[in-house]
């Protein structure tokens, strides 16, 4: 049984909606009183989740997010920023930096990823109101460079939170083709609990010529990225559309005759057919 609870408690941890991790945990802890250790025990789950949410995190005497993933981790628990320079501790489950300290990124594309890194300063600027990005060498493969982007809208008074996140691959010293993939995940729960999670795979053609220099190479990467999310932006438009005009508008009750919205705490005492139905009562 405690194999069980863990194993359901992992999957409430990883499904967390955008900005909601900590309203999960304390409805956890209220449900497992009688297993103190059990959030614990769990700690792979925690990670999994920061790193495949691109969860943000502000260093100790800072005001710049950085990001958490798996392609800036070092290990035991701690991971980089390439921008700050600086290494750090995490907690998966408080979501909380320390222990920062100085490091250099060993990488010959330095000069690269610092023009990448301009660029997608301004492309987050002019696209995202808020959003936290990074590149960095793949530690599975040290000559693929990872682009990832994270911009998180938490409107809570509003009932409605959300989160977009991508991640883009390619190799400068042989990469033809960029991939990687864009997910958007977006929970309003005012009176209901609806959900949206989709995702997209990436693969573009990727021409970066003979005798390019690094501000040139980060341009035509940049140039394609834009272009790829204004197409899904507008896919996504499009199928807002459809649902709207679709199957939420087969879902919705229609107006009686009246034209005019039922109040349902006072269902009990309309006349069906006068009040309703807007005929005469007899």
């Amino acid at each position: 049984m405690p194999s069980d609870n863990a194993a359901a408690v992992s999957a409430f941890v990883e499904g967390a909606p955008p900005g909601e991790l900590a309203d999960v945990v304390a409805d956890i802890k209220k449900l497992t009183v009688n297993e103190p250790k059990l959030l614990e025990s769990i700690t792979p789950a925690f990670k999994k989740y920061n790193e495949e949410q691109l969860t943000t995190v502000k260093l100790p005497g800072s005001s710049k997010n950085v990001l958490i993933s798996p392609y800036n981790r070092l290990g035991d628990g701690r991971y980089y920023d390439v921008e700050t320079q600086k290494s750090f501790a995490f907690d998966h489950q408080t979501q909380k930096a320390s222990d920062v300290q100085p490091y250099a990124l060993d990488s010959e594309y330095l000069d690269l990823i610092s023009s990448l890194l301009k660029t997608m300063s301004t492309h987050s600027t002019e696209h995202y109101p808020s959003a936290t990005y990074t590149v960095c060498p793949t530690p599975s493969s040290p000559n693929t460079l990872a682009l990832l982007l994270v911009s998180n809208k938490y409107s809570p008074s509003n009932f409605c939170n959300g989160r977009y996140r991508s991640a883009y691959f390619f190799t400068p010293s042989s990469s033809s083709s960029l991939t990687g993939n864009i997910n958007v995940d977006v929970h309003y729960y005012e009176d209901g609990n609806v959900r949206l999670s989709t995702s997209k795979k990436i693969s573009e053609d990727l021409n970066l010529g003979e005798g390019k220099g690094t501000a040139a190479i980060a341009a035509e990467v940049l140039r394609i990225i834009a272009r790829v999310e204004r197409g899904y932006q507008k896919e996504l438009e499009r199928g807002f559309t459809r649902l709207s005009e679709g199957e939420f508008k087969g879902l919705r009750r229609q107006l009686p005759v009246t034209r005019q919205k039922v109040e349902w705490e006072k269902v009990s005492g309309y006349r069906l057919g006068q009040d309703i139905g807007g005929g005469r009562s007899r």
